[in-house]
């Protein structure tokens, strides 16, 4: 039984075997449909919690500084199939495995000691590929919405010529 869990388990993992750890900044690119429209919304704080290890219940906390004083947390599957990359901006070293005691901290007053400037980027290899698959959609989608704006002039332009044959 858990020889058929751990292989059902194992189609859905990711390929980008991301490691966002507690104190780290990082930022994560997930895609995000809006009716018919596909983006690429990022979301970047700090690594606050990481939860069930490596495995496909594996998931990590983020808390971001906004700019109206509110903190705002959001907890990410690490295997979700809409995150596109992962990216880890700042890396500091921390003594606890939870840092719960940043939500009691004012935004504008978090550092974390150590904190470097290290840069890593997990993704997976396909991420490109969609990132410009969405952009070449947009790109049509934007060039079939010209043609038409400019037809319904020309239309405009007819009836309104007409309009003045009509009276003269």
């Amino acid at each position: 039984m858990n020889q058929q869990v751990l292989e059902i388990s194992k189609r859905y993992l990711s390929k980008h075997q991301a490691d966002p750890q507690p104190g780290e900044t990082v930022k994560v690119y997930q895609k995000i449909k809006e009716g018919e429209k596909e983006r690429i919304q990022a979301f970047e704080g700090v690594v606050i919690s990481r939860k069930h290890g490596k495995g496909i219940s594996a998931t990590f906390t983020l808390r971001k500084k906004s700019l109206a004083g509110v903190g705002v947390e959001k907890s990410f599957p690490l295997h979700l199939p809409t995150i596109i990359k992962i990216e880890r901006l700042k890396k500091a070293k921390v003594r606890r495995a939870k840092l719960y005691y940043l939500r009691n901290i004012k935004s504008s007053l978090i550092k974390l000691k150590g904190e470097k400037i290290d840069k890593k980027v997990w993704e997976d290899n396909s991420a490109e590929e969609e990132l410009d698959n969405i952009r070449h959609k947009q790109e049509l989608e934007a060039k079939a919405k010209k043609k038409e704006k400019k037809l319904e002039e020309k239309e405009l332009e007819k009836k309104f010529e007409e309009a003045q044959k009509a009276h003269q």
